[in-house]
């Protein structure tokens, strides 16, 4: 008999926000990483996006890109501390759909998954705390001189979380039709298209472009939108997005 699996992206989709903000914030804190890091790269981004001026994929992405470059020369073990921390002190910051939906799956006996662009430090934490059965993340790989080299291998993109699905799929005998997945952004695109019941949470304005335009998506898709204490699902034939004000 196969297995039936649910995949969860965290940041966006879990937790309200994104859990490598809170890493690089409490990384300046602890002094590992330079504060003019964030005040010259990444703030103006954030700042784009908290006034609803740019998009969030691009802040994640100059995020990401200044991350890279930040945790160069820095020890995992300092890295690990700080994913400790973040998960202990952030890590009920989530929606509560998905929360629920999470405890859904694991009381009908499903495989939970987290796949996540996040550093795998962080998604360990974050599938320990929830009682996940496995997960995949980004990995920061290290160097001969046991510090993070500047290489990464993602997961934030489609074609990468496509091959951790099929590699789960084989791990745990997955009945791709009969399962679930759970994505915010264009990175979760593949994602929902391989299950039979996908489920975009918040979905950002490319992603929702993305499922407008694909027949076969938009016919099995579920659009959730969690606002203050209220959750709406959303039919996706009646969304009207508006771009101004007029």
């Amino acid at each position: 008999m196969k297995t039936i699996a649910a995949f969860f992206d965290i940041d966006g989709t879990i937790y309200r926000e994104g859990l490598i903000t809170e890493v690089f914030k409490k990384m300046v804190k602890y002094e590992l990483i330079d504060p003019s890091k964030w005040d010259s790269e990444v703030r103006p981004a954030f700042l784009n996006w908290d006034k609803r001026q740019g998009d969030y994929d691009t802040y994640l992405l100059k995020m990401v890109d200044v991350y890279i470059e930040a945790v160069k020369g820095i020890s995992p073990d300092h890295m690990e501390y700080v994913a400790k921390k973040v998960i202990d002190q952030k890590g009920d910051r989530v929606y509560t759909f998905t929360r629920d939906r999470i405890n859904w799956h694991k009381q009908n006996a499903h495989k939970v998954i987290a796949i996540s662009g996040s550093p795998i430090e962080l998604v360990r934490e974050m599938s320990n705390k929830y009682g996940m059965d496995d997960f995949r993340g980004t990995i920061y790989e290290v160097g001969d001189k046991g510090t993070y080299s500047g290489n990464v291998i993602p997961m934030w993109d489609a074609v990468s979380k496509r091959k951790s699905i099929l590699e789960m799929v084989e791990k745990y005998n997955i009945d791709l039709e009969e399962s679930y997945a759970y994505g915010d952004t264009a990175g979760d695109m593949t994602m929902l298209k391989m299950v039979g019941h996908p489920f975009a949470i918040n979905p950002t304005k490319e992603l929702l472009s993305k499922i407008l335009e694909d027949e076969e998506l938009k016919r099995k898709i579920t659009i959730i939108v969690e606002r203050k204490d209220v959750t709406y699902r959303m039919n996706v034939d009646c969304i009207d997005t508006i771009n101004s004000i007029y």
